[in-house]
């Protein structure tokens, strides 16, 4: 009797090791399929892991991540409400109970291949997700991007349409009224900043093709006068004329395809071309309000942001800023144009959207950031430029080496100027002297 009463509870016993085997497999199982779905680990998010080389367009700028504020930085944030309740609902309390009592050569076998399938998957379901949530940010009927805040859209999407049409006839009306008149109706100070537009708007991006077509021309000039008669306190200052191409370029990619080098305006209806032409000048118009300063009397806002970059590039790299004033050299002889025309003329024109992205980003916080970004583009060259004397120093900084940069350099500058930011942003005393 006690012998089979032991029999008995033995084979029960290897009944529950077996049951306890097959449901541990079978949350294997299931853990698998759902990453071939698609999904990641029970408990766990992959955000950033990647086993695939980033390419070009896949780096992340540090303003992207300056965009967010903290409380959107969490995962949950970045994926679609239904990924999440997946997840959730795979990472159960006894899916993992069951896992810690028996965990099985087999059952760890699998777990070393998901942990191989891991980033590749878990990164491209992230992406998905926030595709899906971008879109329907999109959709929605108030939409917060920095474009809109450039002041010729706003936000509500329901209030859009009507607005940029009374903007674009706004800026039309201006036209009229300062541009569309004879010289005979002008002061001489108005016909002097007029010439003085007509010969710059030609010299405008010259190794662009298409900034050469008379119609882009006019269309420059255009923006330019009307943007000067309405700022009197500045009036037009060269410099300016370079500021309005990047905005150009974004509108019109809407409706041209391949290189700009290619484009033509032959192309596009003139009502489209007046559209384009009256968006550009609210960008413009936008983006000089918050530096007023750098194109008024004597240029003071350039000239303070210029002693600020001296004295970070001395607190960066003391060695540089030695040996440039050793040789006697002068910021404001180098740096005044980088300021004044906010990178343009130093860097391929290909790369200047990507530069303005983060302008745009940093609003009016824009002034005092561009000190970070031109002293990380300075000492990009830190090595090279201690090897030389004054005038091979003059030389080498106007014509700076970037013609064959891409997006990898550009990034670098800017991630360098985001890490210095986030250090010395909250010790102001840091740029006195």
């Amino acid at each position: 009797m006690n012998l089979n009463n032991t029999n008995s509870r033995d084979e029960d016993r290897r009944k529950d090791s077996s049951n306890t085997t097959l449901t541990s497999l079978n949350q294997t199982l299931r853990n698998v399929q759902g990453l071939l779905k698609g999904r990641s680990f029970p408990g766990k998010v992959m955000l950033t892991r990647r086993s695939d080389p980033l390419s070009d367009s896949s780096l992340r700028s540090p303003d992207t991540d300056r965009s967010f504020s903290n409380k959107h930085a969490g995962t949950s944030e970045w994926l679609d409400d239904s990924v999440e309740d997946d997840i959730q609902s795979k990472s159960t309390p006894s899916a993992n109970s069951t896992g810690n009592k028996s965990r099985t050569s087999t059952s760890s076998g699998e777990d070393t291949s998901k942990e191989s399938q891991k980033p590749t998957i878990g990164a491209r379901a992230t992406d998905s997700a926030r595709l899906m949530k971008f879109t329907k940010a999109l959709s929605g009927p108030t939409v917060i991007l920095v474009h809109c805040q450039q002041g010729y859209a706003p936000t509500n999407s329901d209030r859009r349409e009507g607005v940029l049409r009374r903007k674009r006839l706004e800026y039309l009306d201006c036209v009229a009224q300062y541009y569309d008149i004879p010289d005979i109706q002008r002061t001489d100070e108005e016909i002097t900043m007029l010439r003085q537009i007509s010969v710059d708007c030609p010299r405008t991006v010259p190794d662009v093709t298409f900034f050469q077509q008379a119609e882009v021309q006019k269309s420059l000039e255009r923006i330019l006068y009307t943007w000067a008669i309405r700022h009197p306190a500045s009036g037009y200052v060269q410099g300016i004329n370079d500021l309005a191409t990047p905005f150009l370029v974004v509108f019109l990619s809407e409706f041209l395809e391949g290189s700009v080098d290619d484009w033509t305006t032959l192309d596009l209806p003139p009502e489209k071309i007046s559209d384009i032409e009256a968006d550009c000048y609210w960008c413009l118009s936008k983006l000089l309000d918050g530096m007023q300063d750098h194109y008024t009397f004597a240029q003071p806002g350039i000239q303070r942001l210029v002693f600020k970059l001296k004295e970070l590039v001395r607190r960066i790299d003391e060695p540089v800023s030695r040996h440039i004033e050793e040789q006697g050299l002068e910021f404001l002889q180098f740096a005044f144009r980088w300021f004044n025309c906010l990178l343009i003329r130093e860097i391929p024109f290909h790369l200047v959207t990507r530069l303005w992205d983060t302008y745009l980003a940093e609003g009016d916080a824009l002034p005092d950031f561009l000190v970070y970004i031109f002293a990380s583009f300075l000492l990009t060259w830190s090595d090279k430029i201690q090897k030389l004397d004054f005038q091979e120093m003059v030389m080498f900084l106007q014509h700076l080496p970037t013609e064959n940069w891409n997006h990898v350099e550009l990034e670098m500058v800017l991630s360098r100027a985001y890490m210095w930011h986030t250090m010395f942003k909250s010790s102001p005393s840091h740029l006195s002297s």
